[in-house]
C-alpha cells in the first residue's frame, strides 16, 4: 500500500485565534522573516494545498519565492515549483485566479456532482480528480501519496485545518502567533468547533517554539497525544 504523505499544516494567527480580520484586504500577520520561513517551508515540501474558498479571498499564487530554493530543488531532480492542490466541494472555482497561471502542475480533488463543472472552468489548468459523492480526506492523501508526494503542507483555510485535525490526519502544526488581537465576530479561525480526538484535556508533544522577530513560531505534533 501507497504511504500517505505527511501532512504539515502551516498558518499565522493572532494571539486571540485569528487568520485574517474582516477587512477587504488581507491581514498581514506574520513578518519578513517569517514569511521567508514559509518559503523555506514551501521548498522543502512536494505539494501545497489550500482550499477552493481561501483561494478565492486571498487569490495567491502559492510560490516558491526564492530563487536559490528554486534551483536546490531543480538540482535534486525535483519540479522547481511543489505540485499545488485545491479541494472543491461545490465546483465553484475561477479560472482567472493566479493559482492556476503561476507555478508548476496543478490538481483538483472534488465530488461526482461537480466534476464536470470543474474541468469546464479549468480546461487544461489542472487534473481534476473526483473522490465520489462526498470529500473525503483519507481518499485525498492515498491519491497524493500514489503520485509520489511525500510531504504535504497545508496552507488553509480554517475549515481544512479544522476537519484534518479532527480526523486526526495532521503530522504537524507550524503556528506563527503575532502580537495582535482580531476580536471580530465572523473574523475566520484557525481552528473551529469540532470533536478532537482524546479531547479538551489531551496534551500534544511540543516540538519546538522560537521567536523570529515579534512573532512567536510553535511547533506541534498533533497525533503524539498524552
Amino acid at each position: 500500500m501507497t504511504a500517505r504523505p505527511y501532512v504539515l499544516l502551516s498558518a499565522a494567527m493572532s494571539v486571540d485565534g485569528y487568520l485574517d480580520d474582516t477587512s477587504p484586504e488581507r491581514l498581514l500577520l506574520s513578518n519578513a522573516e517569517d514569511f521567508d520561513r514559509v518559503d523555506e517551508v514551501r521548498a522543502s515540501c512536494d505539494a501545497i494545498l489550500i482550499g477552493a474558498t481561501t483561494m478565492r479571498k486571498d487569490n495567491p499564487r502559492l510560490l516558491v519565492n526564492s530563487e536559490e530554493r528554486r534551483a536546490k530543488r531543480l538540482a535534486e531532480g525535483r519540479s522547481e515549483y511543489p505540485l499545488k492542490v485545491t479541494v472543491t466541494a461545490s465546483g465553484d472555482l475561477d479560472a482567472d485566479l493566479k493559482f492556476w497561471h503561476f507555478g508548476d502542475q496543478k490538481l483538483v480533488f472534488t465530488v461526482d456532482s461537480a466534476v464536470d463543472k470543474v474541468k469546464a472552468t479549468l480546461g487544461d489548468l489542472a487534473d481534476v480528480v473526483s473522490l465520489g459523492p462526498e470529500l473525503n480526506w483519507g481518499l485525498v492523501l492515498d491519491e497524493l501519496g500514489r503520485r509520489g508526494v511525500g510531504r504535504l503542507m497545508v496552507e488553509g483555510g480554517g475549515t481544512i485545518h479544522t476537519q484534518l485535525m479532527s480526523q486526526n490526519l495532521a503530522d504537524e502544526v507550524q503556528i506563527a502567533v503575532a502580537p495582535l488581537l482580531v476580536g471580530q465576530a465572523g473574523a475566520p479561525k484557525f481552528l473551529g468547533t469540532a470533536d478532537y480526538p482524546g479531547g479538551s484535556t489531551a496534551r500534544m508533544r511540543l516540538l519546538e517554539t522560537h521567536a523570529i522577530g515579534d512573532v512567536v513560531l510553535l511547533r506541534y505534533a498533533p497525533k503524539d497525544r498524552g
